[in-house]
């Protein structure tokens, strides 16, 4: 375990030095489309980077344990199959950027679609997500700091959340491309050395005797609740990719024949961090560790097993992976405010310059929400997973818009509210491992039976609207 010393050593180090990696590709961002969209232009190591760091979040090295650790095997498969959405998104980056090519938003897309009633469902889906999202990995920092050094649970989390919302004001998304690159690679290097450390200290073979007479059901092939998570879990991840700006920016932000191979290329990085975080859950009967709190899964058994020098390289893994995801949602949650909201109904002769103002005054207060919601601690996996049906409901309204001329807006409206609600009741009357799964075939249906009983004719040309500040 590390001293408080020591934390705040590292948070201040590698705080000052996001700051200024931060301000120094935020020089970059010259115009509207710099700030918002690291100028249209990103390529492949670039894309690649920023799109795998993104997707590495606190909940990556923190819930994979806990899966593990509550239901074996199949909870660590679980949330791997996370990494289907990027695989999946790849093919879709590219028809994205056919059919809008001068997007800012996701917003857009659906604005254009399906039109004002969808659009504003779709906004507070994505908006309600986003913040459960931000508000996870603001307690995740806390939680984390806290498990490893004994800081103060409001001071780590406060502090993480301030070098974030500093440096994405100074650069928008060149700022956060720029910072994820160097994120990621920290991310690979520490997970593969935590990894191979953990392996040296642990013998297989004890951990699989310890899971046959201690805990057998985390070993069985057939476990219910375990089974039905793979494809919530699935599920979840596709609905998140599909619907959230903090992608839609990125496909915006690539050259459009670099789009999908960083997506895809993504997916092959982010699979086995889940894979090891979770063998890691694994071992905490094998090594008699007990776990009081399922959110400090991970960091205690790192710190614990691999003493200080894990324990510096957990903080390390984990503080990247916060602000890779954090900055990415404060820049793309911004735009998606400042363009849809803003821009698009409030007041549409907005200038260029008064409109990246605005994305600023809305970074700071989404800094600020986030650090008022995440004040009392609160579980990491109800915090997340509560939000499940949300983006549950979005997925096959994304898809059929992009795929599907006769998809209509009334199906795209009914899918989303039905989808959400009907995963909502299953939240509280099954528990959150069906909730995203449910609302995902209800808003499935939903759209198909629209599609047979009031098929329309869209045209596509429609989705070519040109900016005014483009």
């Amino acid at each position: 375990m590390l001293s408080p010393d020591i934390a705040l050593i590292l948070l201040i180090t590698f705080g000052l030095a996001w700051i200024a990696m931060g301000i120094f590709w935020g020089r970059k961002a010259k115009n509207l489309d710099g700030f918002m969209l690291a100028g249209r232009n990103v390529g492949l190591a670039l894309g690649a980077a920023t799109a795998m760091a993104t997707w590495v979040t606190s909940n990556t090295v923190m819930l994979a344990p806990q899966f593990a650790v509550q239901m074996g095997i199949w909870g660590l498969i679980a949330y791997a199959t996370a990494s289907f959405g990027l695989f999946l998104f790849a093919p879709m980056a590219f028809r994205i950027r056919q059919l809008i090519p001068n997007g800012y938003t996701s917003g857009d897309f659906i604005r254009l679609r399906y039109g004002k009633v969808a659009w504003i469902i779709f906004l507070i889906i994505s908006a309600t997500y986003s913040l459960a999202w931000l508000v996870s990995m603001a307690i995740a920092g806390g939680v984390v700091l806290n498990a490893l050094s004994g800081l103060d649970y409001v001071i780590g989390m406060s502090s993480i959340l301030l070098v974030c919302v500093v440096y994405t004001l100074f650069g928008g998304l060149y700022a956060v491309i720029g910072t994820d690159f160097v994120q990621s690679i920290i991310i690979l290097i520490g997970v593969v050395v935590v990894g191979t450390l953990v392996l040296i200290k642990v013998d297989i073979d004890d951990v699989h005797a310890q899971l046959s007479t201690e805990q057998p059901m985390l070993l069985q092939v057939f476990m219910p609740v375990a089974l039905l998570s793979i494809f919530n879990n699935m599920f979840f991840g596709f609905g998140e990719i599909f619907h959230n700006n903090v992608w839609w920016s990125r496909v915006f932000a690539m050259r459009q024949e670099i789009a999908p191979k960083a997506f895809f290329l993504s997916g092959l990085f982010w699979f086995p961090i889940p894979i090891a975080a979770g063998f890691i859950g694994l071992c905490a009967g094998a090594l008699s560790i007990n776990i009081p709190d399922p959110n400090m899964t991970g960091p205690l058994i790192a710190s614990q097993v691999l003493g200080k020098a894990g324990a510096i390289v957990v903080f390390i893994v984990v503080f990247c992976s916060l602000a890779s995801s954090i900055d990415s949602l404060l820049a793309a949650t911004s735009d998606l405010f400042a363009e849809d909201v803003v821009r698009k109904m409030i007041k549409p002769d907005i200038s260029e310059n008064q409109l990246r103002k605005l994305s600023s005054v809305i970074i700071i207060s989404l800094g600020v929400l986030t650090w008022a919601l995440s004040f009392n601690k609160a579980n990491l996996l109800e915090v997340l997973f509560r939000s499940g049906p949300l983006v549950g409901s979005a997925i096959w309204p994304v898809i059929a818009g992009l795929y599907w001329q006769k998809a209509s807006s009334l199906g795209a409206i009914l899918a989303m509210i039905g989808g959400s609600v009907a995963g909502s009741i299953a939240y509280e009357l099954s528990g959150w491992y069906t909730a995203t799964l449910i609302s995902t075939m209800i808003s499935m249906v939903i759209v198909f039976l629209a599609r047979c009983i009031n098929p329309i004719h869209f045209d596509w040309a429609t989705l070519q609207e040109k900016s005014k500040t483009a």
